[in-house]
């Protein structure tokens, strides 16, 4: 079976502190985009592969497929780093049979109808709903940009500032 080191919701996807500090420390070799646009997006996945560090192998797919991979233990022997731009596509993963552990939020930029809960991190109504259906289902949700800093329990946080 393969080993998930890391369920990151990061809305730049593969950047720095995916490719050069995240995919280092989790000892990542395979990097796992999630995103149903992304995936008929032909720049934009170029850039993906570009940005990707040598020592991982490269998934790109849509919900149901990496759902459907994930599930049939596609990547055996393999320590896969997820990483998706939004809860909804993390919901989806799960809605579609792929129990995970917890999901670690990274940077969510401000965009019109989100309010900050941290540094780097705004959501919108829906997202906090995202949120609250993943912890409801078992799901640790954690606030962490760099691992050097302290995981902040991300439903709390909704709690003290998102309702």
């Amino acid at each position: 079976m393969q080993e998930i080191v890391n369920v990151r919701i990061d809305d730049r996807l593969i950047h720095g502190q995916v490719a050069a500090v995240w995919s280092l420390y989790t000892k990542a070799t395979r990097i796992m985009v999630v995103d149903d646009q992304v995936v008929h997006d032909t720049v934009n996945k170029e850039a993906l592969k570009m940005a990707c560090p040598q020592q991982c192998k490269l998934s790109i797919l849509t919900v149901e497929k990496a759902a459907a991979n994930l599930c049939a233990g596609k990547y055996e022997g393999e320590k896969v780093f997820l990483v998706a731009k939004s809860p909804r596509t993390i919901r989806g993963i799960l809605d579609h049979g792929f129990k995970m552990e917890a999901v670690n939020v990274g940077n969510m930029g401000g965009k019109q109808n989100t309010k900050m809960l941290k540094k780097a991190v705004s959501v919108s109504d829906q997202d906090i709903e995202d949120f609250l259906y993943l912890a409801e289902h078992g799901v640790k949700v954690t606030a962490q940009m760099v691992p050097t800093e302290e995981a902040v329990d991300f439903t709390k946080l909704i709690e003290e500032n998102g309702r």
